[in-house]
């Protein structure tokens, strides 16, 4: 699964208008999975996100991760992270999950999410998104976790 971080100050989706999450200090989770990833893939990706030391501590170090600052956690689902870009000028996204297995795998994250922190907002699976967000630092981290 791919995930790229945004700590941020605020953030928001909007679907046609709507708001439908928000989170105050936090983190903007984009999510992918890729073909050949399962449960085990979507825990180790949760669990890393949850404990990735990049928010201040009192020495303006990052030290503390979003468990230690109780901070929002929003998680919308993105197919493009799968991006092949090596060939052309348009990318593809075979290695991107199925539509039915990459929303198999973005609820059974949510749900994951949900039990293990208590702030978890999100976007809609499949749908024609805005994500607003206010980025703090700038702090933008690409993981990745392998089959």
């Amino acid at each position: 699964m791919i995930s790229v971080l945004q700590r941020v100050r605020q953030a928001r989706v909007e679907i046609a208008g709507e708001v439908v999450g928000r989170i105050d200090a936090g983190l903007l989770a984009l999510v992918c999975a890729e073909q050949g990833d399962g449960q085990p893939q979507a825990d180790r990706l949760l669990a890393k996100i949850l404990r990735l030391r990049i928010f201040a501590d009192e020495a303006g170090k990052m030290n503390r991760s979003l468990q230690d600052v109780g901070g929002g956690l929003l998680v919308v689902s993105q197919f493009t992270l799968a991006a092949d870009t090596r060939g052309g000028n348009r990318p593809g996204f075979s290695q991107a999950a199925a539509p039915a297995e990459g929303e198999r795998l973005y609820d059974y994250f949510v749900t994951q999410a949900r039990a293990a922190h208590p702030q978890v907002a999100t976007g809609r699976f499949g749908a024609d998104m805005q994500v607003h967000l206010v980025n703090d630092g700038p702090v933008t981290i690409p993981l990745r976790i392998e089959p």
